[in-house]
């Protein structure tokens, strides 16, 4: 993870979840490639995060954005966030 104002990327997920395990190494890989920062929040410790997307986690937001559920296409990320066309 990077300082606040360099992340770009969010996921959006839970502790013990298989799912947001493998979408954080998906992110933590892509982001190191394109220097981009990232975070990661949980359901678990938000009512509001918890109410809009818990049945859909893991949820990846891209600059604020909603980009990816359940799972994450690393080239998908790396356009997304590159400014290429996978969007």
């Amino acid at each position: 993870m990077t300082t606040a104002a360099a992340q770009r990327v969010t996921l959006i997920g839970k502790p013990d979840c298989h799912l947001c395990d493998e979408a954080l190494a998906v992110i933590a890989q892509v982001c190191a490639e394109t220097g981009d920062g990232w975070q990661e929040l949980s359901i678990m410790d938000d009512p509001l995060l918890y109410d809009d997307y818990w049945e859909r986690i893991p949820v990846v937001l891209v600059d604020g954005q909603p980009h990816d559920f359940w799972k994450v296409d690393p080239d998908r990320l790396r356009a997304a966030l590159t400014g290429g066309t996978n969007r």
